[in-house]
């Protein structure tokens, strides 16, 4: 994504900078006053999927959200820093040339993988998982599906291709269903943005290409901080009872399961959601 041509229309694109932060060039959208809240988008999405989350707490704290390296529009400076550890050592640099203290991380689906292991790099600030992709892959797909994704990373036009397979709206839609939720025209207009960008569907395959649970899951009953996981009932991505094995597994988890929502129920039910966050955060920080 280009920010002078594709910024337009963009979600609280008015809050957005780009921070040039070696390896990366990072798009951060920072707003509010107090206490720092960072939330982190799953694979495949961006700052967008919080647009109508952020707002509900300008009130009392200061949002910062950040596109996660290759995706939207944070540019990929070195195709080997997509793994799980590598972006959370990369935006933990971030944070700190920034000068931004997360009071609290909130992350959706793989951003929530990312979001425990930046906190233990962090100095364990509370977590908020949404749907966190907490699960590895089992038997024959535990090789396939990574190989698969390498394969078309490295493969010349590989990625044109796939664009072109994404071109479709019924094709976006149907992407959309199989995560179980329902959301608004306006948020699948912003996926098939995304969807249609280059740059970004090379940047979530190689993502899916270096992603490995195996280190931060062995971690997790080291890890100290307080932590939410919240689910959806429906989600059709990640297993609801993913974050509850994760949660029994952690000293201060709890998993917490929303009826009727899905894999982006952040997206489909905001103010839901959003008055829970807000509950627990005041609370916990």
């Amino acid at each position: 994504m280009d920010p002078q041509k594709d910024f337009s229309g963009w979600p609280h694109a008015e809050w957005s900078r780009i921070v040039p932060c070696r390896p990366h060039r990072w798009h951060v959208q920072d707003r509010g006053q107090g206490k720092t809240l960072l939330f982190l988008h799953g694979a495949g999405a961006s700052t967008h999927s919080w647009r109508d989350i952020l707002p509900a707490f300008l009130d009392r704290y200061r949002v910062v959200a950040i596109d996660l390296p290759g995706h939207g529009f944070t540019q990929l400076g070195a195709r080997q820093r997509s793994s799980l550890d590598a972006m959370a050592t990369d935006l933990a640099v971030l944070l700190e040339s920034e000068g931004i203290e997360p009071a609290a991380i909130v992350g959706h689906s793989a951003g929530a993988a990312i979001a425990l292991r930046l906190a233990s790099l962090s100095g364990n600030p509370p977590v908020i998982g949404l749907n966190a992709a907490l699960q590895p892959f089992h038997g024959l797909a535990a090789f396939l599906f990574p190989l698969a994704a390498r394969v078309l990373a490295m493969t010349p036009f590989a990625v044109t291709g796939i664009v072109r397979s994404l071109s479709s709206d019924r094709r976006i839609s149907a992407l959309l269903a199989e995560t179980g939720s329902v959301i608004d025209a306006e948020g699948a207009a912003y996926y098939a943005r995304l969807c249609r960008d280059h740059d970004h569907v090379d940047g979530t395959l190689r993502m899916m290409a270096q992603w490995s649970l195996d280190g931060l899951l062995s971690d997790l009953p080291a890890f100290s901080m307080t932590c939410l996981l919240l689910t959806g009932e429906q989600d059709g991505t990640v297993p609801p009872t993913v974050s509850v094995a994760a949660a029994a597994q952690m000293q201060n988890a709890v998993s917490e399961s929303f009826d009727r929502l899905g894999h982006l129920m952040h997206e489909e039910a905001p103010a839901r959601i959003s008055a829970r966050l807000r509950a627990w955060l005041d609370d916990a920080i």
